[in-house]
C-alpha cells in the first residue's frame, strides 16, 4: 500500500491556490481539466516532496474544483491537513499578514492551526525542536475552532 494523495473540494480555485501555494508553500505539480465532467483537479506537493511527487505522484494534496457552483460544509468534520514548517513563527506571521485568522497559535513553539479559505484546517508543526515560546504567540488566545 502506498499513500498518494488527499482531496479536499474548493469553492474558489484562486483563493484556494493562493493560500495553498502564496501563503503556505505549496507548488502546483501538475493539473487536469475536464470538460465532461466540468471539474479541475489540481494537485499540490510540499518542496521537499516535490521530487517523489514528480516520480511518484504521490505524496500529494489535490484540489477538486467544479464548475457548478455546489456548497461544502464540513472541514472541521473532515480532520485536519498536517506540514512540517522549517519556521512556524516566520509562517504564522505571513499568513496573519494576509488576512489569515490563526486560530490555534503557536504557543508552544512547536504547533499551530489555521483554515483554508474552504474551512479546511491546516496543522503547521514545527521541524526540529519546538522554538523557544516568543510573543506575541506565547499569550495569543485561540480563536474559533480547527
Amino acid at each position: 500500500m502506498q499513500y498518494l494523495h488527499t482531496m479536499v473540494r474548493v469553492s474558489d480555485l484562486d483563493a484556494s491556490l493562493r493560500f495553498y501555494c502564496d501563503l503556505l508553500g505549496l507548488k502546483e505539480v501538475r493539473r487536469k481539466e475536464n470538460e465532461k465532467g466540468r471539474f479541475t483537479l489540481v494537485f499540490l506537493a510540499a518542496s521537499f516532496d516535490e521530487a517523489r511527487s514528480a516520480r511518484l505522484t504521490a505524496p500529494e494534496l489535490e484540489l477538486t474544483y467544479n464548475w457548478d457552483p455546489e456548497e461544502y460544509s464540513g472541514g472541521r468534520n473532515f480532520g485536519h491537513l498536517a506540514y512540517r514548517v522549517d519556521d512556524i513563527y516566520a509562517l504564522c506571521q505571513k499568513l496573519q499578514d494576509n488576512g489569515v485568522t490563526i486560530n490555534r497559535p503557536p504557543r508552544d513553539g512547536h504547533m499551530a492551526f489555521v483554515k483554508s479559505p474552504d474551512g479546511i484546517s491546516v496543522e503547521l508543526l514545527q521541524k526540529g525542536d519546538a522554538l523557544e515560546p516568543q510573543e506575541p504567540w506565547a499569550s495569543m488566545e485561540n480563536t474559533g475552532s480547527w
